[in-house]
């Protein structure tokens, strides 16, 4: 392949594009699908669902879902998700149709207020059960918002994950870990935007253009189809001649990626690099070794692409994704429906010297939790902090063999 024609190869969709449709969902997906809207997703369809009908006028798209009844009167759902999550349901079939042709679907809403809360996992549903691969990218809503909204995103949050096949989700309370006293609040939601749309960048260039090493649609398929995974991810650029090394950094250390634990715990990696035409073989292959020590049980996704505008330029994005187990229910009793009462907890009944029955409670007895070792990624190597003769590691109450009541 002539080095001359890499340019052009970058800038061409492949003509294998699986279908992709982005959804903004609330206001806050609103205004991101707006910064969507470039002839860099050209060859997507995005569609915006709100309970806001004025909002919704505001939004890009050619498909707009007001999803509304007499009792809101057009003027939202004051910040409801079950009201929101009732209306969703009562028009299931009309975002099934909606989403009727796409291999993709791509959600994208700020979870905490109504619509973004009690729309989105619906949205996923129907989605897939028009046959799409659900991707969900996601925020959460800063601590200063109040516990009510906290609440409300993290109820949201478990049902998104139950039904997508993926959740991309920024928690915005890391934020603060890039951006100084004087930040302004608008500046502040930018960059928290900005997250969000470099993730759904960093999959759509993998999925719709071919590169030097080409991610296909069906390994990503394979990855993410049924396996309710929840992702970190990092976005990074770096430049000059130790631009791989800086970019590598840059990962370890990202806020997102919550000091590297992210990648430790992964169980699937996605890596998609971009550069100029002055990229090598070393410096993709050292970027992908260090990724790999990090996390070298997960499984590997890689693309790399190459276009002409990022001369002496690298960017590297990274979605490290952990599986998520679905909460099942416990055993119940068939004739109340409830939760069985723990055997170390239950009641026993004696009779005292009156003939009278009083109950009596069992003590509990502390068992030993079946705790695995948890890996020390980096660290695994590092010399154990010794004092004499103690491991200083080891919390002091299993050196000292200390019962917790």
């Amino acid at each position: 392949m002539e080095t001359e024609n890499l340019g052009s190869i970058a800038e061409t969709f492949s003509p294998s594009m699986p279908a992709v449709k982005i959804f903004g969902v609330g206001n806050a997906g609103g205004v991101l699908l707006g910064a969507l809207a470039t002839p860099e997703f050209a060859g997507a369809s995005f569609g915006a669902i709100n309970t806001d009908a004025a909002a919704l006028e505001a939004a890009p798209g050619t498909v707009k879902i007001h999803l509304e009844n007499k009792l809101l009167r057009g003027l939202g759902s004051g910040g409801d998700p079950d009201r929101c999550r009732a209306l969703a349901e009562e028009q299931f079939s009309t975002l099934k149709s909606a989403c009727a042709g796409a291999e993709v679907v791509f959600i994208i809403a700020g979870l905490g207020g109504g619509a973004g809360s009690g729309i989105s996992s619906v949205l996923a549903r129907a989605a897939r059960e028009a046959g799409a691969l659900v991707l969900a990218f996601v925020s959460q809503p800063f601590e200063c918002e109040g516990n009510r909204r906290e609440q409300q995103a993290q109820g949201a949050l478990e049902q998104l994950k139950a039904a997508a096949d993926g959740v991309i989700c920024l928690p915005n309370q890391r934020i603060f870990k890039l951006i100084d006293e004087n930040t302004s609040v608008l500046d502040t939601f930018r960059v928290t935007g900005g997250f969000l749309v470099e993730g759904v960048r960093g999959v759509w260039q993998l999925i719709s253009r071919p590169g030097l090493i080409q991610v296909h649609f069906a390994d990503l398929c394979a990855l993410l189809r049924d396996s309710h995974t929840e992702s970190a991810f990092a976005f990074v650029e770096a430049a000059g001649p130790s631009r791989s090394r800086e970019a590598v950094e840059k990962i370890l250390a990202h806020p997102l990626f919550d000091d590297g634990r992210a990648l430790v715990e992964s169980d699937a990696v996605l890596v998609s690099l971009k550069a100029g035409r002055d990229l090598t073989m070393a410096e993709v292959n050292r970027v992908m070794e260090q990724i790999q020590r990090q996390c070298a049980h997960a499984k590997i996704i890689m693309g790399a692409a190459i276009d002409p505008e990022f001369k002496n330029r690298l960017c590297v994005t990274v979605f490290a994704s952990k599986e998520n187990e679905v909460a099942k229910p416990g055993p119940t009793r068939p004739e109340t429906g409830a939760l069985p009462i723990p055997a170390s907890t239950r009641r026993s009944v004696m009779t005292d010297p009156g003939g009278r029955k009083r109950p009596v409670i069992k003590k509990a007895v502390q068992g030993q939790l079946p705790l695995t070792i948890v890996a020390k990624g980096r660290f695994d190597k590092s010399e154990p902090t010794l004092h004499r003769g103690e491991d200083l590691d080891v919390p002091t109450f299993i050196r000292r063999g200390l019962a917790l009541n």
